[in-house]
């Protein structure tokens, strides 16, 4: 159940009840310290949205009990799969990760958010819904959040945990350094007959665009890609002719359950903190979804900044997380220009190189990258 009245005071005040915040407040509960989180929707979504938990994000999972059950909830991918069309020019093993966890969970984002709240209502805590903050003004004593129904909380710290257009950050007057893809990206859960199966994830190159399909737990896949121009709501139709157009002959799709279009911004918060007032999560930083690392570094935020308010050293926080981001957007923004490079020179070298690269460490490497294991 989530809670109808706000108290008046806490300790940590957390604006935004997603991923991110959520793994914040079971952090806090964990270690006993009050907070109270607010998220200014009725409930909270049921489209899927993120669809990848990667093994680093399942180890934090694992300290926050929270991870057997997400596990039962999704499918596991040992490998990642690099296209051009129908060719595969590189894969990405995920099953040789030196971690408890060595796969990739494919796992819709309601669920991910459904195991948390388990775990946060298992701790005696909850998500007050529906209050938006309008405000939040800090002291040298602390801070106070208004919401757009005129309700006050105070708080000695508040957290940012509220996606990219961040009341909290904007507060804080703290500047946020990057730009905006070009294109916009389709998203849509389909079922369809896919020649490469459900057990990989594939990356595909092209000069429309870059595509990944991935499995989804019922039977589903998950379809992510850059067009220039597309539809607010993609139907079945056009799902069909990008696939026909990227993947030749690949794809047969005969169902749609949800699609959406949406623009990616690329860049990090010039800083995670500003007196009491601290970010997390999308509020910090935003990348392209190529890596699927979104959602992951927002968790894994939460849980560093749950520990480092409990262990007393916020100082820490910022210098550790803030490089990690800068990381990833470099990361995720490299393999998005590599995916879609149009100069047929560049193409043709890149697809000379990777099926040679397949025989070094390269792979591996990648896999470590892209499952965070280097930000332990």
């Amino acid at each position: 159940m989530n809670a109808t009245e706000l108290p008046s005071r806490t300790e940590v005040a957390i604006v935004g009840g997603g991923p991110t915040g959520l793994a914040l407040a079971v952090t806090l509960a964990s270690a006993g310290i009050d907070f109270v989180v607010l998220d200014k929707l009725a409930e909270g979504l049921n489209t899927s949205r993120a669809a990848v938990v990667h093994a680093r994000t399942l180890e934090v999972l694992d300290e926050l009990g929270a991870s057997q059950e997400l596990i039962a909830r999704g499918i596991q991918v040992t490998r990642f799969a690099v296209r051009d069309g129908a060719r595969r020019l590189l894969t990405v093993p995920f099953d040789q990760l030196a971690t408890p966890h060595p796969y990739t969970l494919m796992v819709p984002q309601y669920e991910t958010e459904s195991v948390l709240l388990d775990r946060l209502r298992a701790l005696s805590g909850a998500v007050h819904r529906p209050y938006e903050v309008a405000s939040v003004r800090q002291d040298a004593e602390g801070v106070t959040l208004t919401t757009t129904t005129g309700e006050k909380l105070r708080a000695a710290y508040a957290v940012g945990a509220d996606g990219m257009h961040s009341t909290v950050r904007e507060a804080a007057g703290i500047g946020f350094t990057g730009s905006t893809y070009a294109e916009s990206f389709v998203l849509a859960d389909v079922t369809m007959d896919w020649a490469p199966g459900p057990t990989e994830v594939s990356l595909t190159f092209g000069t429309r665009g870059l595509t990944v399909v991935a499995p989804l737990p019922g039977g589903y896949y998950r379809v992510v890609a850059t067009v220039e121009d597309a539809p607010a709501t993609p139907n079945l139709a056009f799902v069909q002719r990008l696939l026909d157009e990227r993947a030749p002959g690949q794809a047969k799709v005969t169902g749609l359950a949800w699609s959406s279009r949406f623009r990616v911004h690329h860049g990090v918060a010039d800083g995670y903190r500003a007196g009491r007032l601290l970010l997390a999560g999308d509020a910090a930083h935003v990348h392209s979804p190529a890596g699927g690392q979104g959602m992951n570094t927002g968790i894994q935020d939460g849980h560093a900044l749950g520990r480092a308010i409990a262990s007393g050293r916020l100082d820490d926080y910022e210098a550790r997380r803030r490089p990690l981001a800068q990381r990833v957007v470099a990361f995720t923004h490299r393999m998005t220009r590599v995916a879609t490079a149009r100069n047929a020179m560049v193409r043709a070298a890149r697809n000379i190189a990777l099926p040679l690269l397949g025989h070094t460490a390269m792979p591996r490497k990648l896999a470590t990258e892209l499952a965070e294991l280097n930000y332990r």
